[in-house]
């Protein structure tokens, strides 16, 4: 049976995937379509071994389709639909138990966050793609890692404990805002993002990207709903996520990354775009390879093992275990696969 791996990251919170993910699987997928011509009449499944990924020391073993179980002949036919489709699809990665079975990249329009044009890019195993949203998962994967390092307290703790000098805003329904009500995006703040474009001034992360105190700006936003009670997805959350790290290891957001998570991995090429005062977007910003992206969901499908070594057990055990909403866990989208709910990316 050929295994269903379909999609490794999801934007966090989104109830479909957005515009930006439908039009360029910039993010490292595990999937079952993409690649090359199917194989001619008449080739045994035992030979045929298409899309073969590029050997370039970044950490990843690699293995054949035949060896990994896999049914060459429909896995290759898929892979050649993609490859010769229309659809703006970046890259396409197959993994299986840890190694690197099959990889695409396709020529697609690519556009930055700061760019007014996107541009035509022919995109390659070393290409570092825009994750926009994916960013969101990255800030919730440093949220658990942190947690476990005992540096910050667990997702019960009310939001406004970080924050004394907003003592002005505390009022009973904020102090019930929760770290866990952020990941989740049900802080029952207004926020206005999911109905109107993005960039337009009706959209509330627009401000994100130039408010001199964005925090402030997040968490004075009228309660409409009681916290917990509703889902909304809110990139403001995520900024205030970002501040709070910062806050409790006393490290720029991007020196706590490269420490914590991307150098364990062996992740070196990234970038994390930043706003005019260089603070990285938390929101949206990161920028990646595609492989180094499937590094990050195979810890998450190892409950935050990489090579054998914890990076980040609590997150990775915590976005297994969680129940979501609106199939939303702590900073991810939870698939379901039979009636089990299980990190996006994992398939049987």
């Amino acid at each position: 049976m050929l295994p269903l791996l379909m999609c490794l990251l999801l934007p966090a919170g989104r109830r479909d995937p957005p515009r930006s993910l439908r039009r360029a699987c910039a993010c490292a997928v595990l999937c079952a379509p993409c690649l090359l011509p199917m194989p001619p009449s008449g080739v045994r499944a035992e030979t045929v071994d298409c899309a073969a990924p590029a050997n370039i020391a970044d950490g990843w073993e690699t293995a054949g389709l035949v060896a990994s179980s896999f049914d060459a002949p429909a896995l290759c036919a898929s892979l050649s639909r993609v490859a010769t489709g229309g659809a703006n699809i970046h890259s396409v990665l197959v993994e299986r138990r840890g190694r690197l079975v099959a990889e695409l990249y396709k020529r697609g329009t690519d556009r930055s966050i700061y760019s007014l044009f996107a541009s035509d890019v022919s995109f390659g195993p070393t290409d570092a793609h825009d994750l926009r949203s994916v960013s969101k998962s990255v800030i919730g994967l440093l949220v658990g890692i942190v947690m476990q390092q005992g540096k910050l307290p667990g997702v019960a703790t009310s939001v406004l404990d970080f924050y004394p000098e907003f003592a002005d805003l505390r009022t009973a329904p904020r102090d019930a805002i929760t770290l866990e009500h952020l990941l989740t995006m049900t802080s029952g703040l207004e926020w206005h993002e999911s109905i109107t474009s993005y960039g337009g001034l009706g959209n509330d992360e627009t401000r994100l990207y130039w408010d001199w105190a964005p925090t402030r700006f997040v968490l004075s936003r009228p309660i409409a709903a009681p916290p917990g009670s509703q889902f909304n997805y809110n990139g403001g959350g995520t900024a205030v996520l970002a501040d709070i790290l910062v806050r409790a290891t006393k490290q720029p957001l991007r020196d706590l990354a490269r420490a914590s998570l991307f150098a364990p991995l062996g992740i070196e090429d990234w970038e994390w775009v930043g706003d005019p005062y260089r603070r990285p977007l938390a929101f949206a910003g990161l920028r990646m390879r595609p492989r180094d992206l499937l590094k990050v969901g195979r810890m998450l499908l190892d409950h935050g093992q990489w090579r054998g070594r914890h990076r980040a057990r609590r997150m990775g055990g915590a976005i297994a275990a969680a129940p979501g909403r609106d199939r939303q866990g702590l900073a991810l989208w939870i698939s379901m696969v039979g009636r089990q709910p299980r990190p996006a990316g994992e398939g049987t």
